[in-house]
């Protein structure tokens, strides 16, 4: 089967499109500036050059439309018609507490992603317009949803629930839900596989870390917690977000600077992190350089960052009472050995000893633990992606061997 995996952002459109025979991946693709009169496709064939397109594209049928058109074009193509697509599978940030798996989408599964618009205001209208525009294109084919929070849903209540009144529970459900659930999810399952022992034997604490960033624990498979909490804000400090705050904080600053809501929600998600601290960068490649060169604000930012990763890593130590796995993954978690190596060097007290010349490595899979270390660390690239496309697989084929056996 060939599963057509869509990421639709506000403006934008991410794609892949897997061979499930092999989990290759045929193509892959991002369409950027979504309502533009110059918009951009960069389209991957597998084994030849990208190709880069400018074109008018107003909404997300059209770049959807226009990915399509390449997939199967006569020479930058992988297919030769669009009826080889057998399924596709849909991030969705957020599935609040009516998703707790991947979902075959329905009209009801549509009203219940529209009612957890309020949950993710940013996120969800494009993931569903996404959905809409993929569904008008190819009609008939089946359309799965893949949650970002639904592999959070296992949290147990005292690790979701907010010490603030009941009642806002009840009433708007918040909580905790969290986010990056394929990314940790992934990593999981391919640390257990790296290292030959059952997943339901471990316990990992797997690090999320680029520009957003979450770290969960996950023992015997399943998330019992995980840093980010109602919304992405919470946590880790991140490339523009403050992470953990003070509450009190957002009030006395939104009345020192007479700032509104909006304009305090703008401060501490894209102007605050690494970016905030630095004055320099939120990307942690420019927050080392400038470190090197001696800037006092660029270690500033990197030892609070390196900081709050080693504090949650041992919070979720103490959370499942032991640590098997420490994997790092994502962009600054895959690529930055000067991170991992401080981390690590925090944790002696867990047993965690790396192997400095192992750890010298960029965005490959890696076991750069040391000889005799009592917690296995690795490096682990992730692939939300195939997660999708495995899910997407999994629901569509048997979905077809009911259809068949009855």
């Amino acid at each position: 089967m060939k599963v057509f995996v869509l990421n639709c952002g506000s403006s934008s459109v991410k794609y892949q499109l897997f061979n499930m025979d092999d989990e290759s991946v045929m193509a892959k693709g991002l369409v950027e500036r979504i309502g533009s009169d110059d918009a951009i496709l960069t389209h991957r064939p597998e084994g030849r050059q990208p190709v880069k397109q400018v074109s008018p594209v107003l909404d997300h049928t059209t770049a959807i439309s226009k990915v399509l058109d390449m997939l199967t074009h006569q020479d930058h193509g992988v297919i030769r018609d669009v009826s080889e697509i057998g399924a596709v599978g849909h991030r969705v940030v957020h599935g609040g507490e009516a998703f707790t798996g991947s979902v075959l989408i329905t009209e009801e599964v549509k009203k219940a992603l529209r009612d957890c618009i309020d949950l993710a205001p940013l996120h969800n209208p494009p993931n569903l317009t996404g959905i809409a525009a993929a569904e008008a294109l190819m009609p008939g084919v089946p359309q799965v949803a893949v949650f970002d929070t639904a592999f959070h849903s296992t949290m147990p209540r005292q690790a979701f629930l907010y010490a603030i009144p009941y009642v806002l529970y009840q009433r708007y459900k918040v909580r905790r839900y969290g986010f990056h659930g394929t990314s940790h999810r992934y990593v999981a399952q391919r640390a257990s596989e790296i290292l030959g022992k059952p997943l339901e034997d471990l316990k990992i604490v797997s690090c999320h870390l680029g520009n957003g960033a979450s770290i969960a624990a996950v023992k015997g498979g399943k998330s019992i917690d995980t840093s980010m909490g109602f919304t992405p804000l919470e946590g880790l400090m991140m490339g523009t977000r403050s992470g953990d705050l003070d509450p009190g904080v957002v009030f006395f600053v939104m009345e020192q600077e007479q700032l509104t809501p909006a304009e305090a929600n703008a401060m501490l998600n894209k102007h605050s992190g690494l970016m905030g601290l630095s004055g320099l960068s939120g990307d942690m490649r420019e927050i080392e350089a400038g470190m090197a060169q001696g800037n006092p604000r660029a270690k500033d930012a990197f030892d609070v960052y390196e900081y709050r990763v080693r504090k949650y890593i041992g919070a979720y130590a103490a959370a499942m009472n032991g640590v098997d796995v420490i994997a790092f993954t994502a962009g600054i978690g895959e690529n930055s050995p000067l991170l991992r190596r401080r981390v690590c060097e925090g944790l002696g007290f867990l047993g965690v000893k790396i192997d400095l010349a192992k750890n010298e490595i960029r965005g490959k899979e890696a076991d750069i633990s040391a000889e005799g270390s009592a917690v296995k660390v690795l490096v682990i690239p992730t692939n939300e992606e195939l997660v999708i496309a495995r899910d997407t697989m999994d629901i569509v084929s048997s979905l077809r061997a009911t259809a068949v056996s009855s």
